[in-house]
């Protein structure tokens, strides 16, 4: 037994060939760790200049020494309340293979404990026996124990800065092998010719930092429903393939098609997520001790009593299910294990490598960081320094306490450094702070733009990652739709980009009339969005459209039915044209849109509102990206089927009952489910279901869980339209040779003009190459249908400026143009079709 000791004296063990090393605080580096913290702690510096120091060397470090520098800021910790025996380092080491791809498993593991040094509001150690994780083993686990003295509970403490956690952010972090880590990955050439290219400083002898050039296009991909096996590891082969197939010149099939063409990928966020939370031993946890092993109090000294030895931990395979906006904080430097097939960090830099390493060039990677909101259960793994009060998402984030900024400054910087070469900042309206000089809430900017100056290493390269903002303040007040510039953050960096109001959250190109109502914000687009990200599908905007109700007055002309008039309005041939083929700014498309796959927002993860997310969630998403055939799909749904749900009418029949209950009863399960019981069907077999709690959450967890199968878009490949696949691809292709595109629209020459009645709208215009620019055309001309009846129109009374005639650049699919109306005959435009024209000299 061991009161508040380390494990000094105990002996080493080995099992299944693992061998063990006693762990140990060694004094001599441990001492020279505590002299670097506190002479940083008593220097001249700022305070975040202090934290930001400290911070860099916060979490666990293996050294090629075969030591492990451990630090934890720890303020809750503080004082003398506390007594430094009753706070404990307790590490566990497998004794035994862990089979990452079982679902659950019994592992054997060695546990021991340290007790490390406090300095301030920090606890330190450096530490022999600790083994470091690698591509093929997991390494020892780690947290903090400590006993509170107003409960006497053994309460745990959490690494935030941890490198790996792979089973999740309410098991113990991972001491993982960073450094080998970077120097085995597959893109070692892409940086060391980045160094080559960078101008050296002559103090350091160094590279310089450069920012890494923006993009011409954007894909943005949400790993688990756009991966064909649902991990990081399926996306990786999925681009080999793809990279062998363009190698060796094969031809590509539509959905392959839909994939080529772009040089940078932008992933959904790739950070824990929160969890479905049960208490420790219960089925929802992804790492359970036996309630025995957990540690007691000794009423005779007062101090933690565990067992020092080996330990059977029941494991848990994380099958998280998120969008991936749900994010906790904690955590944020590492990947969401539920992402990783192998729960290995080397699968995300084995998917920047491939990345990097594609036959047409390098496509970069960006990362979409979450740091302006947490969810609740941010409360339970951070200290309370981290947040200051709830909002409408969970927590405010308190970036101006100088230790969390400087934590968070540093989780982003360890982050981007797995490869990336982009950030996309999610929410910069979210980074407020009331300040007490000018009484009023302000936008914390320079927190925003301490951001975008991080420099990233890997190698012999150092690099700013390029920046973009969403940004759409003064969000959420009333009316900021048409109040908000979406340019006060590329104001501040004119180097970044923000997303423009055409791709931002709220449109809905469902709706009759959209276009010619956005014609405002298109003017713009063409006047100055040569810095927003353009376009209008992502991953907000498609959910959005199926928030549309079907009383809204709805552009027939894009479908028959609700899937196909969404499918349509988000893989637009003429939005496409106007995106690609002239409008200016960086565009982005969204592979849902272009694979026509379903999509919404989904968590298994939520046991206490889970229930009231489906009832807002389902109907849109089933009234808009199902048809009752597709929902008879026997590889869709199983679970709800199961329950007996076996046709999509009776499931849109209980979801209003269920909808009308949350409102009738401030969601009270108990009478929700009283009120449901006589609408649920009978279950598999026949029997009647028992319409309780227990059931409802169980509904609601199996719908989420469908629906997140039912979202991968490989289940989806027949819906891609073959001609629709390469003209989007042409698109791109036709803006990758005119990078003048990219540019505002020039005063003078250049213009965009509109026709609108009750029943269509016509956008058309002409933009001209610069003299400087090399480019294919000297000038592109727009004729593009938004929406409506067909119109018929005339080139020459479009463009009367232009007499010699047109040559035919691109046309939408279906749209065939003679000779004869490129000269001025009649051409009928229906909805959706668009052309791109180059003007003919001049005899």
């Amino acid at each position: 037994m061991t009161q508040g000791s380390s494990s000094q004296g105990s002996s080493p063990s080995s099992a299944a060939g693992f061998s063990l090393r006693p762990i140990e605080l060694v004094a001599e580096p441990t001492a020279e760790l505590l002299a670097w913290a506190e002479a940083i702690e008593t220097s001249e510096a700022t305070t975040l200049e202090k934290a930001r120091q400290i911070a860099t060397r916060l979490g666990a470090h293996p050294r090629p020494d075969g030591l492990t520098e451990v630090g934890f800021w720890t303020p809750e910790l503080s004082g003398d309340v506390i007594q430094p025996r009753n706070i404990l380092l307790e590490v566990f080491t497998p004794r035994q293979a862990i089979d990452p791809a079982r679902p659950e498993q019994t592992v054997l593991f060695h546990r021991d404990y340290v007790q490390l040094e406090k300095l301030g509001d920090y606890h330190w150690g450096v530490l022999s026996g600790l083994q470091a994780g690698n591509a093929s083993t997991i390494g020892s686990l780690y947290w903090l124990r400590y006993l509170s003295p107003d409960t006497n509970a053994v309460n745990i403490v959490g690494d935030p800065l941890g490198s790996s956690y792979p089973y999740g952010v309410y098991a113990p972090a991972e001491v993982y092998d960073l450094e080998g880590l970077q120097l085995r990955r597959g893109d070692l050439d892409y940086y060391e010719a980045m160094a080559a290219a960078q101008p050296i400083e002559a103090e350091s002898l160094v590279p310089a930092p450069f920012t890494v050039p923006a993009p011409c296009n954007i894909l943005q991909l949400h790993v688990r429903t756009a991966s064909p096996n649902g991990y990081l590891s399926g996306l990786t082969q999925l681009f080999r393939d793809l990279a062998r197939k363009v190698r060796d010149g094969e031809s590509l099939t539509p959905v392959e098609t839909n994939l080529l063409g772009y040089d940078a990928v932008q992933l959904l966020p790739t950070e824990p997520t929160v969890e479905m939370r049960g208490g420790q031993g219960s089925d929802h946890d992804f790492f359970s001790l036996r309630p025995d092993d957990e540690g007691v109090l000794d009423p005779e000294t007062e101090g933690i009593v565990i067992e020092t030895g080996d330990v059977r931990v029941r494991l848990r395979r994380p099958d998280l299910q998120n969008w991936g906006y749900d994010v906790v904080i904690f955590g944020s430097a590492a990947t969401n294990p539920a992402l990783l097939e192998t729960l290995r960090p080397d699968e995300l830099v084995e998917f920047v490598a491939e990345l990097h390493s594609f036959p047409t060039g390098p496509i970069r990677l960006i990362y979409d960081l979450v740091y302006g909101h947490a969810d609740n259960q941010a409360i339970d793994l951070l200290n309370g320094r981290y947040l200051k009060g709830p909002n409408m998402y969970g927590q405010d984030v308190n970036h101006q306490n100088p230790v969390v900024r400087a934590i968070l400054l540093e989780m982003q910087r360890r982050k981007v450094n797995t490869g990336a070469d982009g950030i996309r900042i999610d929410g910069g309206q979210d980074f407020k702070y009331f300040n007490p000089l000018t009484e009023r809430v302000e936008y914390d900017d320079p927190y925003l733009m301490a951001m975008g100056d991080l420099v990233q290493e890997i190698g012999p390269a150092r690099w700013r990652p390029f920046v973009i903002y969403e940004d759409g303040r003064p969000w959420p007040t009333e009316g900021w739709e048409e109040i908000s510039s979406y340019r006060d953050l590329v104001e501040l960096r004119p180097d970044s980009y923000q997303w423009g109001p055409l791709i931002f959250a709220h449109n809905t190109p469902a709706l009759h009339g959209f276009w010619a109502r956005k014609w405002r914000r298109v003017c713009e687009k063409m006047q100055f969005g040569a810095r927003w990200i353009t376009g209008c599908g992502n991953h907000d905007t498609l959910r959005r459209g199926t928030q549309v109700a079907a009383t809204e007055p709805i552009n027939p002309h894009l479908g028959t039915s609700l899937p196909e008039v969404l499918a349509n309005a988000y893989d637009n041939p003429a939005i496409g044209a106007l995106t690609y083929g002239f409008g200016p700014g960086l565009p982005m498309d969204f592979i849902h849109c272009l694979m026509r796959a379903p999509w919404g927002f989904f968590r298994n993860t939520d046991d206490r509102f889970g229930v009231k997310v489906v009832a807002e969630e389902a109907p849109g998403f089933l009234d808009w990206q199902l048809s009752p055939e597709q929902y008879r799909d026997a590889g869709l749904f199983p679970a709800l089927k199961q329950l007996g749900f076996t046709e999509l009418e009776p499931l849109r029949q209980f979801l209003t009952t269920l909808a009308e209950a949350i409102a009738d009863t401030d969601y009270d399960l108990e009478a929700m489910a009283a009120a449901c019981r006589s609408v649920a069907p009978a279950g598999a077999g026949g029997a009647i279901p028992p319409v309780d709690v227990a059931w409802l959450k169980v509904f609601a967890r199996s719908f989420m869980e469908d629906m997140h199968a039912a979202c991968n878009i490989w289940r989806h490949t027949e819906r891609v339209q073959p001609e629709q696949a390469a003209y989007n691809l042409a698109l791109r292709q036709f803006r990758r040779s005119r990078p003048w595109l990219r540019d505002n629209l020039a005063t003078g020459e250049d213009r965009l003009d509109l026709i609108t009645t009750p029943n269509t709208t016509i956008f058309y215009g002409i933009r001209r190459a610069p003299q400087e620019a090399d480019a294919e055309a000297s000038a592109v001309a727009l004729v593009a249908h938004m929406g409506g009846e067909p119109m018929t129109l005339r080139l020459p009374e479009l463009f009367p400026e232009q007499a010699a005639g047109w040559s035919l650049l691109l046309a939408s699919p279906g749209l065939e143009v003679s000779e004869a109306q490129l000269a001025g005959a009649p051409i009928t435009l229906k909805d959706s079709q668009a052309l791109l024209l180059e003007p003919l000299p001049t005899a």
